[in-house]
């Protein structure tokens, strides 16, 4: 079987914060996130909010899209989220 890995964007509960990350597993890196386990960064700002997700066959196609966002500009970067959850509402899972 096949593994895809989602480059995805978690904000808090105000939309103030952005982001992005790659992972193989969505719904245990979005858990880890909401428990407090994931990323320093998402910690300090409460980013618990799952609201944009591209899925990759390929890992370094993920990571290079991931390299991508990174350097847009925060108004495109909402822009693209927009196109896909037009509300930025929080995505429930199951994710994969």
């Amino acid at each position: 079987m096949a593994r895809t890995y989602h480059v995805y964007v978690m904000s808090n509960r105000h939309r103030t914060v952005l982001y992005i990350g790659v992972t193989g597993d969505l719904t245990r890196r979005v858990h880890a996130h909401q428990n407090g386990s994931g990323s320093a960064f998402t910690r300090r700002y409460n980013a618990t909010d799952l609201i944009y997700a591209e899925p990759y066959a390929d890992v370094d196609d993920a990571l290079r899209r991931e390299k991508q966002l990174k350097r847009w500009t925060r108004a495109k970067k909402i822009t693209l989220i927009r196109r896909q959850n037009p509300t930025l509402k929080t995505i429930q899972g199951p994710y994969e």
